[in-house]
């Protein structure tokens, strides 16, 4: 299971799939990366590079009591970039995920 940690110590799980032009996806309250499971499929199939990762306290990342807030999600989603060396990178977020990018 792919995590990254945060500066805070918070794991946060995402899925990194092909190769191309990378397209992100941030989903929000209270989903996970895997609701964007076909929207990666039809990207994928396109030749895109596609990631969506679990938000902190979402999904499979920690679920820690303080730090769910947009500024904590905006880093976090900063420092998964940073990891992965993402550049070029198309952001795509649903409704608070809209909010990070």
């Amino acid at each position: 299971m792919p995590t990254i940690k945060t500066s805070d110590g918070v794991s946060i799980f995402y899925k990194d799939w092909g190769s191309g032009q990378p397209i992100v996806f941030s989903h929000g309250w209270p989903l996970s990366a895997d609701d964007w499971d076909a929207q990666m499929t039809f990207f994928l199939r396109h030749g895109y590079r596609v990631i969506a990762h679990d938000r902190r306290g979402h999904g499979r990342s920690d679920q820690p009591g303080t730090g769910n807030d947009m500024d904590h999600w905006v880093a976090d989603l900063a420092a998964l970039t940073a990891h992965l060396n993402l550049r070029d990178a198309i952001h795509i977020g649903h409704s608070t995920g809209g909010g990070e990018v």
